[in-house]
């Protein structure tokens, strides 16, 4: 039987639990392919804590740590209201294809609709179809105002020295 929780990062078994599922993520390909640098493992959590905008959501199989999403606050200019958006979708090779990202993307949007939030958003690679399919299925689809002019993109500049 699975658990799902919204984490408590005071909580001990929900900081280890989070971290290891990170950890388990950026080793995957999807995820960048190594391991969280030593400077995250060691800050991640205590940087987590002093914000007030994440929400994380986890999943325990017996109490195993078997997934996790990372919801951080957004803001709409054109609704005027907070939005999510979700950085982290993991879950654990052994727990695929038993539905648990429908069972995180079902409790995030529970607790948007609660605070009457006006979307959710999230990145996704573009080669990455598993995943895409899985948030088709929830209905989620390219950001587009006016078809004619295409679909948003998502960019970035690092600021690394």
């Amino acid at each position: 039987m699975f658990t799902i929780t919204e984490a408590d990062l005071h909580n001990e078994i929900h900081a280890n639990a989070y971290l290891a599922l990170m950890s388990h993520y950026a080793c995957d390909p999807m995820g960048g392919g190594e391991d969280l640098s030593d400077f995250a493992k060691e800050n991640l959590v205590g940087t987590l804590l002093k914000r007030n905008d994440v929400v994380i959501v986890l999943i325990f199989k017996e109490g195993q740590p078997a997934a996790l999403l990372t919801a951080i606050e957004g803001f709409s200019t054109f609704a005027c209201k907070p939005l999510f958006n979700i950085h982290d979708v993991v879950v654990v090779d052994q727990f695929r294809g038993l539905g648990l990202s429908k069972m995180l993307f079902s409790e995030i949007e529970k607790i948007a609709k609660q605070r009457d939030y006006c979307k959710i958003t999230l990145e996704v690679l573009s080669g990455n179809q598993i995943a895409k399919n899985a948030y088709a299925k929830e209905g989620y689809a390219d950001y587009q105002l006016d078809p004619t002019h295409g679909s948003a993109l998502f960019w970035t500049k690092s600021l690394k020295a």
